[in-house]
């Protein structure tokens, strides 16, 4: 990944910009849901939902704990998750069946507002999203944008991700939280959010990991002779 983002206090989430990319022979590569994800106006807003939604965010943790804690009784061995085995043990106790899916239930309802919000601050974003390729495409004269899988090499000059998230944050510097009545997302807008979803979890793992090697101590150095 040409980026590294992350995770901001509220929502594992920042950007540190590489160097300023520059086109190469007119050709160019861009992760949209990097650069969409690392948009100042996106990054605010799920901040912002998520102060909105603290009480839900709260349930929802406590019912996935539950959750986690019904799972854990058919952890036969203890590593954490369940086996194939394990889960068709699960499948067959009724009652464990019933409760697990009452909670999912749950936890579905709570975390519909959220999602929807979520969604609705994103779209807005993605709408701007043509524009502010058009305006790295002309500043740079490209003629090509890939995406890093349909290219077999790019150097980093030839990334243009963080140009298109600074473009986003020109043309979009805030968006609304407040979802309107009987609105629905797009379809595409939905299959970007889980894209970008996918970004925010390996921005947090990179923290959580960064912050785990830097907790632990140094080597001790050995004494000179």
């Amino acid at each position: 990944m040409k980026n590294q983002l992350f995770a901001t206090a509220a929502l594992a989430l920042a950007v540190v910009a590489s160097p300023a990319s520059a086109q190469v022979n007119g050709i160019a590569v861009a992760e949209p849901a990097i650069a969409i994800a690392a948009s100042q106006a996106l990054q605010t807003a799920f901040g912002q939902i998520s102060q909105t939604y603290q009480a839900q965010r709260t349930q929802l943790e406590q019912l996935q704990s539950q959750r986690q804690a019904a799972l854990k009784q058919f952890d036969v061995n203890n590593d954490g998750q369940l086996s194939e085995a394990e889960a068709t043990t699960a499948q067959n106790n009724t009652a464990a069946r019933t409760q697990i899916e009452g909670l999912d239930q749950q936890i579905s309802q709570v975390q519909q507002p959220i999602t929807q919000a979520r969604v609705y601050a994103l779209e807005q974003v993605a709408q701007q999203f043509g524009p502010a390729v058009q305006q790295v495409v002309t500043q740079h004269s490209l003629q090509l944008i890939l995406s890093p899988g349909q290219a077999v090499y790019a150097s980093q000059a030839a990334d243009v991700t963080d140009e298109i998230a600074t473009s986003l944050n020109t043309l979009v510097p805030a968006v609304s939280t407040t979802v309107p009545a009987g609105w629905r997302p797009q379809q595409q807008t939905v299959s970007l959010y889980q894209e970008v979803q996918q970004v925010l979890v390996q921005a947090a793992l990179q923290q959580q990991a960064q912050q785990q090697q830097a907790a632990q101590p140094q080597a001790a150095q050995p004494q000179g002779r």
